[in-house]
């Protein structure tokens, strides 16, 4: 979730100061165990906002000296931002996954057994997989259902990655016998003109006097 369009929201709500969002944006997500966001993040994007006009200060209680003493609201341009990020979808990013990338620096490198890798995941995920379903039944239905059903998703993601974990440990010699990945390199530095790889057009040739 962006930060940046969650602040847009909460003062779409009604104009808020700095320490306020951030409470009300942890009360969103249901605590920081879910989304810690910092004090620091919270004030950066209020003054990148502003700057961009999506935001205005209404009241400054510390006169410039102190950002947690100024109020905030939504202007018309933030408004339209937000319409906008409500009428488009959220592109998942699953294939940007670190776990990915520490599996793959493993059989690149060397360095150490793919196996343990993949049980020390599984330990962690297990041990996600309980704390979020502890979280989830502390919760009231009758108070609370927005928060049970993103724990609820949090735990079907956890469940899918341990099935993915059986996987990809079935299919490990599978991985570990095939080429391992190269790039392709290219060559640096500007193209010599009237290569194929050049923009420019070929040099002329210089007719010969007959």
């Amino acid at each position: 979730m962006s930060v940046r369009h969650a602040i847009l929201g909460l003062l779409a709500q009604r104009p808020r100061h700095g320490y306020e969002l951030r409470a009300a944006f942890e009360a969103v997500v249901g605590g920081d165990t879910n989304w810690d966001v910092k004090p620091a993040q919270i004030y950066t994007t209020l003054e990148r906002l502003d700057r961009a006009g999506l935001v205005a200060c209404i009241s400054d209680m510390g006169e410039g000296e102190e950002p947690s003493r100024r109020i905030y609201a939504i202007t018309p341009q933030g408004a339209a931002a937000l319409r906008e990020w409500f009428s488009t979808g959220v592109a998942p990013q699953h294939q940007r996954d670190e776990f990915f990338v520490k599996l793959m620096t493993a059989l690149v490198s060397g360095e150490t057994d793919l196996s343990r890798i993949i049980q020390t995941q599984r330990v962690t995920l297990y041990r996600e997989l309980h704390a979020a379903t502890r979280q989830r039944d502390s919760y009231n239905p009758r108070r609370a259902m927005a928060q049970i059903l993103l724990l609820d998703k949090a735990s079907m993601h956890l469940e899918a990655d341990l099935r993915w974990l059986d996987i990809t440990e079935q299919r490990l010699e599978e991985v570990k016998n095939q080429p391992l990945p190269e790039p392709e390199i290219r060559p640096r530095g500007r193209p010599r003109k009237g290569s194929h790889e050049s923009k420019y057009p070929p040099p002329e040739r210089v007719r010969s006097n007959q």
